[in-house]
């Protein structure tokens, strides 16, 4: 006859525990395997990278893992990190129940979910880790037994500083949130730089890299603005490179056509973090609201972010996390199309102009060390 589980284990893992406080007197060694999820998009995982940091810190002595997207696993080398997980193969979903089997094998005490989805909740619920971190606002929260009660979706702060607020589940204080860092190796930077020769760019000389895409997450800035801000930079002496990803190809070489002789076009080359290498060299990153953005802010490279006027898409949530930033706000009230509605599509990102994008430009390129500036457009 099959056997099944006791009812008492099922209660244990639904039981809610308590949540512990850094008033608590939570001592280091309380854990001792802990696994941080998320699984989501490339920005989404910079600005997870410092829960690493502060669980490190926190808990030195414990093993602590990351179950991610193969496609953004180099992000996380160099980080305080133990072992990765990979959650699919090649962009598919690993079954659930080869996931299910290695997360029981690898025994952890403690997850962190800082990316909610059903399948994810009840997968680490199955899996048996007796501590379960996660949002109390989904109607799957269930799962989690240490909720934390914060909307997202409300925007009221930033999406780095959620992340660290769910480690107060695990009795972690809330202290200064830590800035993302990607750590880069020699090798990452020595083929940053035969990718700068292979474009023809002079060693050392200053270049701006425009990035008009967005791979879908963002209203865009369009491809005309972004060509006469290259053209215009260009005619200042800065070599202009213009960045794309998967499917970005044409929007690229547009803009760079737009630009002339100065303007090089960079699709999908190389790794992710020799991308990171290409930028720390350059004196400033422009980009629409994307992961991108995140990989320049968090190699220390001025940046402009153009955002949208959505609640969801919003900068206080979703801006570059340094203080070599300026981020344009287009005001919804002025937009053509939407009248400060529900928006419709990109017409209010043309409200943001050529010149006060390269106003900003100039500003960051002459003083990098200016203090963060959110324009929202008149």
């Amino acid at each position: 006859m099959a056997s099944h589980p006791p009812r008492n284990v099922f209660l244990r893992l639904y039981r809610p525990s308590p949540i512990l406080t850094p008033a608590c007197g939570v001592p280091a060694n309380l854990f001792h395997n802990i696994l941080i999820v998320r699984t989501d998009r490339i920005g989404d995982l910079v600005l997870s990278l410092p829960m690493i940091t502060r669980l490190r810190q926190h808990f030195p002595s414990a093993r602590i893992s990351m179950l991610i997207r193969s496609y953004t696993r180099e992000l996380t080398e160099g980080q305080p990190l133990d072992d990765v997980l990979l959650y699919d193969r090649s962009g598919r979903h690993r079954p659930l129940f080869n996931l299910l089997r290695e997360l029981r094998r690898r025994q952890f005490d403690a997850v962190v979910v800082s990316y909610p989805t059903l399948r994810l909740a009840l997968l680490m619920f199955l899996s048996g880790i007796p501590v379960r971190v996660g949002t109390g606002y989904r109607w799957y929260s269930v799962l989690f037994n240490r909720r934390v009660y914060e909307h997202r979706k409300t925007a009221e702060k930033h999406e780095l500083e959620y992340n660290l607020s769910l480690l107060s589940a695990l009795g972690v204080p809330n202290a200064a949130p830590i800035p993302p860092s990607i750590v880069l190796s020699d090798d990452d930077v020595q083929e940053a730089t035969r990718v700068a020769a292979g474009l023809g760019l002079t060693e050392g000389a200053p270049r701006v890299v425009l990035h008009p895409g967005s791979g879908g997450s963002a209203r865009e800035w369009s491809a005309e603005s972004f060509g006469r801000l290259g053209a215009r930079l260009a005619a200042m002496g800065y070599d202009i490179v213009v960045t794309g990803g998967p499917g970005e190809d044409e929007l690229v070489h547009s803009v760079v056509k737009s630009i002339g002789s100065r303007g090089r076009a960079l699709v999908n080359r190389g790794s992710l973090k020799t991308f990171g290498a290409f930028i720390r060299d350059s004196a400033l990153f422009v980009s629409n609201s994307t992961g991108p953005l995140h990989i320049a802010a968090a190699v220390g490279t001025p940046v402009i972010g153009l955002y949208p006027p959505i609640l969801a898409c919003s900068p206080t949530r979703w801006g570059p996390y340094t203080q070599e930033k300026v981020v344009f706000v287009p005001d919804a009230r002025q937009c053509p199309r939407c009248h400060g509605g529900a928006c419709r599509g990109n017409d209010c990102m043309e409200l943001i102009t050529v010149d006060q994008v390269l106003d900003a430009a100039q500003r960051l390129l002459a003083v990098p060390s200016l203090q963060p500036v959110v324009k929202v457009m008149p």
